[in-house]
């Protein structure tokens, strides 16, 4: 069997309505997987869910506000019943707060950033982790969207960047810990990925300083992202656990 495979899983996508977990609903069909799509933006969603039906895939949408405790049970209720028990998380939804310093930004925006980006995840984790305890399930797998901002440093991302750093963090932890359940818990670090939100940025007047900065000399697509996805999602990742891959074009190891 091919342990790239990903036939008879039942993965769930958290922030799926664009971005990133708008791409890996496809990649994870396509490799066979049933996708549940979780976000605010309902329509969006159901928009998705049709184009991944349409193309041959397995996927349903549910309605997912991951600052709300309800939402997330609600949301893993969904999945377990369109397709039984979850193999795999992905821990996907995340904020900025724009371009603020820490001197700039205010309590309110570093909650939302905070909650958003690394509390949702604990509050998620640990309701699925207890799922599969309850249920007698043969393990699970959980995989955090993590930034190249753990890594390097730069002004203006705070508390993003923070947040990020410390979800790689959580990454290992959590896997130190979840192991004892069989869940597995990794993360993907990716760097400067050209998406509707990052495009205004490298795009801009400043993006050959940003392109010149990275080794590879280009920016990342979607599609870069596809196989480091499918390694973690998959059981070809078996023996790993508490890793972070980043897929940055060389970026975290260029010249200073």
């Amino acid at each position: 069997m091919d342990r790239f495979s990903l036939q008879n899983k039942n993965i769930v996508i958290t922030g799926a309505s664009s971005g990133f977990g708008h791409h890996f609903a496809g990649v994870l069909a396509q490799a066979g997987a049933s996708v549940v799509l979780g976000a605010r933006r309902i329509e969006k969603i159901r928009e998705r869910v049709e184009e991944v039906n349409a193309a041959g895939g397995k996927a349903v949408g549910v309605a997912l506000d991951v600052l709300d405790a309800d939402s997330i049970a609600a949301f893993l209720d969904a999945a377990e019943e369109a397709f039984g028990p979850i193999d795999v998380v992905i821990n996907n939804a995340g904020v900025e707060s724009g371009a603020k310093t820490y001197a700039m930004i205010d309590e309110e925006d570093w909650d939302y950033v905070m909650d958003t980006n690394l509390k949702s995840v604990w509050r998620i984790s640990k309701m699925y982790t207890e799922r599969v305890v309850k249920s007698g399930q043969k393990g699970g797998n959980i995989i955090n969207i993590s930034s190249i901002t753990a890594y390097r440093t730069i002004k203006g991302q705070f508390p993003y960047a923070v947040s990020k750093a410390a979800l790689v963090k959580a990454t290992e932890v959590m896997a130190l810990e979840g192991a004892r359940f069989g869940i597995r818990v990794n993360a993907l670090a990716p760097g400067y990925i050209l998406t509707d939100v990052s495009r205004l940025l490298l795009e801009s007047d400043q993006a050959d300083e940003f392109r010149k900065g990275i080794p590879m000399r280009r920016y990342g697509e979607f599609e870069d992202l596809d196989g480091p996805l499918l390694l973690l999602a998959s059981d070809a990742s078996a023996y790993m656990t508490g890793s972070t891959i980043v897929i940055d074009g060389g970026h975290i190891c260029s010249e200073l």
